[in-house]
């Protein structure tokens, strides 16, 4: 094999992209004048078409890197095909991989011209070097036409057999390719696969898999012989190859081993003893409880060696292992899981996405898992909603009698949030929990009619629609608070809220009936201009009043219904027919009238708040199903446990024939023969406990064929019945599962040549044991190194003769005990505190050096955070807009509210208070004659109908000030006069706040030098100097966002204006007691310059 091939073996199939970075890279410097600005990409490519029809080389090879630099970059080069196919029977082997790499992008766009050069791909595929080898197979699978099947056929059952395992992982990608080609060749692609799947290499694994899961997904009879083996790879497969066999795994053991979760409910039923029951009765059934379950040590070995994945950096492992303990483990382990899944939501959006998703499920059926990490899930500003939403879902979930007071307190600061479609999911969410804790009913009724005077109407709807659903489950003890959503039906104007508030009141008429027909009069007045949802509800409130109070309400409900009877929805007209009908008696009338009052006045049962993620559980976990909630194209439902175990012996590997016959040819008595002695100590005492471990994996064979089996499986080079006891003893340590591949393949070849200079043997022998030889060496060696280690073999056979055993009794104790420790350390890592312990809390403004490295490792490492977040509240300063005296009674303030503008990015939002200090009503206030400087932009609030004398109205404007400090004029007017008025704003407020990290901060620090700097010493009151005030001071008076300082002397804010986003980094070093100096760092100088000089009085006044 040439050392290109073995590179590319140690490499695990990433050579491809390797090559195409490399070559990107290569020929970024050297790209010639013809991929100028200005040159035509036809001129370009006829420069590259003259260079791969060169006789040299070297512009040859200069052309394919530009080609495949070319294709890195995502430009097209397919055109270049007809030029780049003519060299690939090139002698020159980096010409030769260059050309393929192309090809295999290519192929199948271009297949006309590929199957041209279809005789040149088979003799690669016979080329001494793996990667031409392996990229012929690849280019050849790529070519989709059905004529060349049997060609791909032949292709692949020769690379299955070849000697470098990086081919035989390509011959297993290439049986998906060809299945989809032509699903009829399915009977000898699964040929394929078996042997494939005997094959001892992790890079084959994964990918024979995958052809297994595409091709034949319930022949799981092909899976029997190789799940241990597959278990004891699985460590050192690669990550995606992992993810598959987990998949797999879990499917398949889902159809060979009982339920572990019966246990539990048995030993729940014998929990309760009489108390006058006898000792031996009990005995008797603690004897029943242990008999009922006993785990099988193949289901075990499962579990054992998937548990150190939880531990992996890629986060589709961790999430594979966790669905695979969450469907295949004991309740009392699975558990394990919840760690390695809250880790994962330090990932980024997307991953965070999926976790959570799954943690939702989890969390409704086992509450107990993620209990203790209840603060890792409590919600930041920097989320985005659709992980807001699930965080929430999932404190909803573990919300009980013990943490529902602290929820709570964190749903209240959630209503409040800016995100609205967040607010009012909380608000849904404050109903779950009133709902399933009856302690907390009455609280969360109380803060939900609270929220009804909410200025926002999206809060206040949805509080009225959960309102609605809780007064359902008590009505009678609840008549104020129907009496107080009355009220509000004038101002409300959300549809599903004023339906909503009918609804109830219609239901419970009966309650409030002074109220209810008023309500009727005031709807039917407006019954035109009300959306469907509402209409059907007057409706249904007029039947309602008709037929308890028809004295106050016939005639009311007859113009209702003469008004629905001409409406334009049919949905409308047909209900008032239904109801026209049903309620006033006629000729016509049927005998349903009779039962009028019993349909429309029925007993409603309450509604059930439940969760969204509570039907999920029926499809696995981590799957695209499970994600959408609906069943996607290729998913394979997990099958429900078996009463009964089928035969576990189906499990067991049969030991070959050859190598008894070997024993026998050899003639040399048992135990005495010198390739023992190349085994390890280790090895040696483990082929003592040989026949303890196959007796408990359920073999069910004599003493004496296990003796036969463990001379037999030690003399035979590379038997899997051994590797899986050797690899589930040693639990999964990977150094050490490593350490005893290397020996176990060093020890396979000499024993293999020493009895080849014994005696000679037939030629079946020979294939048998070399072809199992050759699937061990070929990853670890080449034939060089076989040779080295052929020349050593007597001299070392001399010394391990010679080795005495008194160490073979502790040695492999120790070795045992070495992997266990390394388990416990590596699983029990306490990442996270539990809610129990008590912990210290921190100030929430002052950050310890050691919490500063913390936050910045929370960050994404190879990208700069730096996002705009919502300021903490601090006491907003308010300004006079107009007197009273100048405004004839109208008063207007406002003040500057630091949340981001709601009428657009670059706006600045004002809150303008509006009071009228008149005893006379003031009309039409609205805003009119706008005199703006050039650029600025207003966006005005609407007009005012009415305020009453003494009432008081805030509106919300938004102003572009263009990153100025420019005043803002327009005239603030009533119906009956017009008043001058005028906005300025402090510098401080035409900023938003940033968080960013530390080393961030440096960065950016460090290119706005020179002139983007200003500075100034200062001289500070010494009760300035502590950093709670530095901070508090600063913050109230500039809009700035705290970063974390890892020095006690420095404080850093950063924040962006709010027009043209610039960022505005601010510095505050102490000297001493007495001095500061305060720095700024911007593009925009002069609003720097402005900033330092507000600032410098703030730090320096008492």
């Amino acid at each position: 094999m040439s050392g290109n091939g073995l590179s590319y073996s140690e490499q695990g199939g990433e050579a491809a992209p390797e090559l195409a970075q490399e070559a990107a890279t290569t020929t970024t410097p050297s790209i010639p004048a013809a991929f100028g600005l200005f040159c035509s990409d036809t001129k370009k490519n006829e420069d590259l078409k003259q260079m791969l029809e060169s006789s040299k080389d070297s512009a040859k090879l200069d052309a394919m890197k530009r080609i495949v630099g070319m294709i890195a970059k995502g430009k097209n080069a397919s055109e270049l095909f007809p030029a780049v196919v003519k060299n690939v029977a090139s002698k020159n082997i980096e010409i030769k991989k260059l050309v393929y790499v192309y090809l295999m992008r290519y192929a199948e766009e271009q297949q006309d011209l590929a199957l041209l050069s279809i005789s040149t791909f088979q003799r690669a595929l016979k080329d001494p070097n793996q990667l031409i080898r392996a990229s012929a197979l690849r280019v050849l699978s790529s070519i989709r036409v059905p004529i060349i099947v049997p060609i791909m056929m032949l292709a692949i059952k020769e690379a299955s057999s070849d000697l470098s395992p990086y081919v035989r992982k390509n011959a297993a990608h290439a049986i998906q390719k060809l299945y989809s080609l032509d699903p009829e060749q399915k009977e000898m692609l699964i040929e394929v696969i078996e042997k494939l799947l005997r094959d001892r290499s992790t890079l084959v694994a994964g990918s024979v898999v995958m052809a297994f899961e595409e091709v034949c997904p319930d022949r799981i009879d092909l899976i029997h012989k190789n799940y241990r083996k597959l278990c004891n790879l699985l460590i050192d497969v690669e990550e995606w190859g992992q993810v598959v066999i987990i998949h797999m795994l879990t499917r398949y053991a889902r159809t060979q081993f009982v339920s572990p979760w019966k246990v539990v409910e048995v030993v729940e039923e014998y929990s309760e003893n009489n108390f006058y029951e006898s000792d031996e009765e009990q005995k008797e059934k603690d004897q029943k409880v242990k008999d009922t379950y006993s785990m099988d040590p193949d289901h075990r070995l499962l579990l054992r060696n998937t548990k150190p994945l939880l531990q992996s950096r890629n986060a589709a492992v961790v999430m594979a292992v966790s669905q695979l303990y969450w469907h295949l483990a004991p309740k009392s382990e699975a558990s394990i899981v919840s760690k390695s899944l809250v880790r994962l939501l330090r990932s980024n959006r997307e991953v965070q996405y999926i976790v959570l998703q799954n943690i939702a499920t989890m969390s409704i059926q086992r509450k107990d898992m993620f209990e203790p990490h209840l603060k890792s899930f409590y919600v930041r500003s920097t989320d985005p909603t659709m992980i807001k939403t699930l965080k929430l879902e999932i404190l909803t979930n573990l919300a009980n009698e013990a943490n529902i007071s602290t929820l709570l307190r964190e749903f209240q600061t959630y209503v409040k949030s800016q995100d609205k479609q967040f607010a009012a999911a909380t608000i849904q969410a404050i109903g779950r929990c009133a709902t399933n804790i009856t302690e907390v009913t009455d609280t969360c009724l109380n803060g939900l009619v609270c929220l009804l005077s909410n200025r926002d109407e999206i809060v206040v709807a949805e509080s009225v629609v959960v309102i609605k659903k809780l007064l359902q489950t008590q009505p009678a003890h609840h008549g104020e608070i129907i009496k107080h959503m009355a009220k509000l039906l004038d101002n409300i104007t959300v549809p599903v809220a004023r339906a909503s508030i009918l609804w109830l009141i219609g239901e419970y008429c009966e309650r409030v009936p002074k109220i209810a027909p008023d309500v009727l009069r005031k709807t039917a007045k407006s019954f035109t201009d009300e959306d469907d949802l509402v209409k059907l509800q007057i409706l249904n409130l007029g039947a309602k009043l008709y037929l308890t109070n028809s004295k106050q309400t016939k005639l009311l409900t007859q113009y209702v219904l003469n008004l629905g009877k001409y409406d334009q929805s049919y949905d409308i007209r047909d209900r008032t027919r239904f109801i026209r009908q049903l309620i006033v008696p006629n000729e016509k009338s049927g005998a349903l009238s009779k039962y009028a009052k019993k349909i429309f006045l029925a007993q409603k049962p309450a509604p059930l708040l439940e969760s969204p993620f509570k039907g999920r559980d029926h499809f696995q976990l981590g799957t695209l199903s499970h994600t959408l909630n609906s069943q996607a194209t290729g998913y394979l439902e997990l099958s429900d446990w078996p009463e009964v175990a089928p035969d576990p012996s189906v499990r067991n590997v049969e030991i070959a024939e050859s190598a008894k016959e070997w024993t026998g040819i050899l003639g040399k008595p048992k135990k005495e023969k010198p390739t023992e002695k190349f085994y390890s100590e280790s090895e040696e005492e483990e082929d003592e406990s040989a026949g303890t471990n196959s007796s408990e994996s359920g073999t069910g064979s004599e003493s004496e064929e296990e003796d036969d089996k463990e001379e037999s499986s030690s003399n035979e080079s590379g038997g899997s019945s051994s590797a899986s006891e050797e690899s589930s003893d040693s639990e999964s340590g990977s150094k050490g599962s490593m350490a005893k591949k290397a020996s176990r393949a060093a020890n396979e070849s000499d024993s293999e040549d020493t009895e080849k200079k014994a005696k000679g043997v037939s030629k079946k022998l020979n294939t048998s044991s070399s072809s199992v030889t050759e699937s061990a060496s070929s990853e670890e060696s080449s034939s060089d190194s076989k040779s080295e280690s052929d020349s050593k073999s007597d001299s070392e056979s001399g010394k391990s003769r010679s080795t005495t055993t008194s160490k073979k009794e502790e040695k492999p104790v120790q070795d045992r005990k070495t992997p266990n420790k390394q388990d416990v350390f590596l699983l029990d890592l306490d990442d996270f505190c539990p809610v129990t312990t008590p912990v210290a809390v921190p100030t929430a403004a002052v950050l310890s050096p050691s919490l500063t490295a913390d936050l910045e490792g929370l960050c994404l490492p190879s990208l700069s955070v730096i996002d705009v977040t919502t300021q903490v509240s601090v006491p907003a300063k308010t300004h006079e807009l107009l007197h009273r005296m100048s405004g004839k009674g109208l008063a207007a303030h406002y003040h500057f509210s630091r949340q981001p503008g709601i009428f657009g990015d670059r706006m600045v939002s004002v809150q303008v208070t509006v009071t009228n200090t008149t005893d006379h009503k003031i009309e039409n206030i609205h805003v009119k004659e706008k005199k703006l400087p050039p650029g600025m932009r207003m966006h005005e609030f609407s007009p005012i109908e009415c305020l009453e004398p003494a009432g008081s109205i805030t509106v919300s404007v938004g102003i572009d000030f263009c990153d100025s400090t420019q005043i803002a004029s327009f005239q603030l007017c009533t119906k009956d006069d017009c008043f001058n008025v005028s906005i300025q704003p402090p510098v401080g407020e035409l900023l938003l706040p940033v968080t960013m990290s530390e080393k961030d901060f440096k960065k950016e620090q460090g290119m706005l030098t020179g002139m983007n700097e200003t500075s100034a010493t200062i001289a500070v009151a010494p009760q300035n100097s502590t950093r709670l005030i530095i901070i508090e001071k600063l913050v109230k008076a500039a809009n700035l966002g705290v970063v974390p300082s890892g020095q006690d002397n420095i404080h850093r804010f950063a924040a962006k204006t709010v027009h043209s986003e610039s960022l505005m980094l601010v510095t505050v070093e102490l000297k001493g007691s007495s001095t500061a100096q305060l720095v700024i760092n911007t593009e925009k100088t002069v609003i720097g310059s402005v900033l330092l000089r507000e600032l410098k009085p703030v730090l320096s006044q008492g």
